[in-house]
């Protein structure tokens, strides 16, 4: 089984899939030509299901970085002979640039090494083994590298000549001395009528790295319009999360893997590598200074587009779909992994599609108010839709769902939900010129909003706790009760908001200051805290004004940031190491929002009652 910790790992993007790489050199997850595509490298998952290294042999020192601005990695290898760098990517378009970003990525991972002084000597292990491991490649040598066919894909290595290939792995040693550079590039075509393409030469690889490394700084560039405190992993996390985005049709990701486990050796193993109407809203309000017409446009055109007529035949929304729009998700089972640190099952597919969650539409309702400026006239499917959404949840809150952690049991009346059922109505309301709602369609929504405020503040709230509770007509604390304040339900000064933030902080705080979800089973008891729930503490805290409380939150969860800058969805209570799928997205959102809040609030501005994020990023 896979041992190597999750926080070891950083992440490669081209808008289309990712990779990971681990310290030592190793890609170890590799999904082609899509996010949610089968793994060509696994070892994530299992030893034996395909990686592919590069590192100097004996003794190392390792450290590393993103190029300024970018997420092209640069891993130097320190070692008693002299020094390498090494350069990974997953290849962007031709000159590619700023919101063009990922519009036509090859497909490409590239890896560069170069000596800088003394001599090293190297070694590289090429195992590809395409769909999750089930397959072992035939491999031939090609001018300039090596093919590997079996299966839909056929791959193309470029690579030196000095390579040996043993059964369905590929192995070389090479010596490398000052000024010297050797290039790899890694291309995967459908083995079915499309022609093997040619290998690239060292100058290609090396040249079309330097552009893919311009090209995220020109988006850098283009999207740096938060100014304040932790100014610089905030335009991390904005990076980060375009690199989970696939540009193809303007979908997020939720994370770029699937199966690492909540809990180590439970079966908390979900696939994570699909698009979530909730994070992906999440997403676009967390960039809503600085996001670009044409990336709100293309999120909002994918959904749109994705969901069509289900609010029209009075469908509930889907509330996920794969990147290209799909909406059978069907979750199956790999049997033949071993999963990370033994967690299994490793499933592919997510049967929350299935489920009800009323919270949706008013994360969608809510990006819409946040991110399409005042006054725009919107195309006529997306003002259907969003009208749609309105009306159903008018109609659709007082009924029972799955809640914002997809509880797989029975539904039940989840406080976070009706609460989002406010927020649509209250953003329709105030976007009812531009959804073209009638005055009789305003009138009620504002009947069925206050009906919803009268609810929640009656069956939502716990004397004995001291708290808005998890659902309704129960004492279990809950920290999606944060987002009382953060949605503007209620101003951070209110008593009963202080009393919430003040029972989720110290009741289902770890003692590394991380938050837990709920205590409400048992294996939420042995799951790790979420680093979202986390930065929603912190941003409370700063509505509520106590800026000083909430940036020694804040940091709590910034330190559990890897050495590149990247966050998992949860640590470890006892040990802080990461857990969950990864990187997620959900974390680098809570990181952008808090940070903003955090800087809003020693501004002197008070705090928001509106629902606006109040800085973006």
């Amino acid at each position: 089984m896979s041992t190597r910790p999750i926080g070891d790992y950083a992440l490669l993007s081209d808008c289309r899939s990712a990779a990971l790489v681990s310290s030592d050199g190793s890609i170890d997850w590799l999904c082609l030509p899509r996010f949610d595509s089968p793994a060509v490298f696994g070892r994530l998952l299992d030893e034996d299901a395909g990686h592919w290294w590069i590192r100097p042999r004996g003794h190392i020192e390792v450290s590393r970085r993103y190029l300024t601005d970018s997420m092209v990695l640069e891993t130097t290898f320190r070692t008693p002979t002299g020094t390498v760098v090494l350069l990974d990517a997953l290849a962007m378009g031709h000159r590619e640039r700023a919101h063009a970003l990922g519009t036509s990525s090859p497909g490409i991972l590239l890896r560069q090494v170069t000596c800088t002084n003394g001599t090293v000597a190297l070694e590289t292990s090429f195992a590809p083994r395409p769909e999750f491991g089930l397959i072992h490649p035939v491999m031939t040598a090609v001018r300039g590298g090596l093919s590997a066919y079996g299966g839909a894909r056929r791959l193309v290595l470029s690579a030196p000549p000095s390579l040996e290939t043993h059964g369905s792995t590929a192995r070389g040693e090479f010596v490398m001395r000052a000024g010297q550079r050797l290039g790899f590039a890694l291309q995967s075509v459908s083995t079915w009528g499309d022609a093997e393409p040619a290998p690239w030469r060292a100058g290609q690889i090396g040249r079309r790295l330097n552009d893919t490394a311009k090209g995220w700084r020109s988006w850098s560039a283009a999207h740096r319009g938060y100014r304040g405190p932790w100014q610089e992993q905030v335009g991390h996390s904005g990076r980060v999360l375009q690199a989970l985005t696939f540009v193809p049709t303007g979908a997020i990701v939720a994370a770029a893997t699937t199966s690492l486990p909540e809990s180590i050796g439970a079966d908390r193993n979900w696939d994570y590598r699909y698009t979530w109407v909730r994070d992906a809203s999440f997403t676009l309000q967390a960039l809503s200074i600085a996001a670009c017409a044409k990336e709100k446009a293309a999120f909002f055109g994918f959904l749109a587009r994705a969901a069509a007529t289900q609010l029209e035949r009075d469908v509930d929304l889907q509330v996920m779909y794969g990147v290209g729009g799909e909406w059978d998700l069907s979750e199956r089972t790999l049997p033949h992994l071993s999963g990370w640190r033994g967690s299994v099952p490793v499933r592919t597919g997510n049967d929350a599609w299935h489920q009800r969650q009323l919270d949706v539409y008013g994360e969608l309702l809510d990006a819409a108010h946040q991110t399409l400026p005042e006054g725009e006239w919107l195309d006529p499917p997306l003002r259907t839709f969003l009208l749609q959404a309105a009306e159903t949840a008018a109609h659709r809150w007082r009924e029972p769902d799955q809640g914002i952690w997809e509880m797989r049991g029975p539904s039940r009346h989840f406080l976070y939900s009706k609460l989002m059922c406010w927020v649509a109505l209250d953003r329709a309301i105030d976007l009812a010129p531009a959804l073209g709602a009638s005055a009789t369609d305003v009138a009620t929504w504002q009947d069925v909003r206050s009906e919803i405020r009268t609810s929640i503040e009656t069956r939502g709230w716990s004397e004995r706790t001291g708290a808005f509770t998890q659902s309704f007509g129960n004492d279990e604390l809950d920290a999606s009760a944060l987002m009382v304040p953060l949605v503007g339900f209620l101003p951070g000064d209110d008593p009963r908001v202080r009393s919430t933030v003040a029972a989720i902080a110290t009741r289902l705080t770890d003692a590394r200051g991380q938050v837990r979800r709920y205590l409400t089973d048992a294996i939420a008891a042995e799951e790790g805290s979420f680093l979202l729930c986390t930065f929603w503490l912190a941003h409370a805290l700063a509505l509520t004004g106590d800026v000083t409380r909430a940036r020694e939150v804040f940091e709590s969860a910034l330190a559990c940031a890897n050495d590149v800058g990247l966050l998992a969805e949860e640590v470890c209570a006892a040990t802080g190491e990461a857990l969950g799928n990864y990187p997620q997205a959900f974390s680098h959102i809570g990181l952008i929002n808090a940070a903003g809040a955090i800087e809003q609030a020693e501004r002197g501005e008070g705090t928001q009652t509106d629902g606006r994020h109040p800085s973006g990023w």
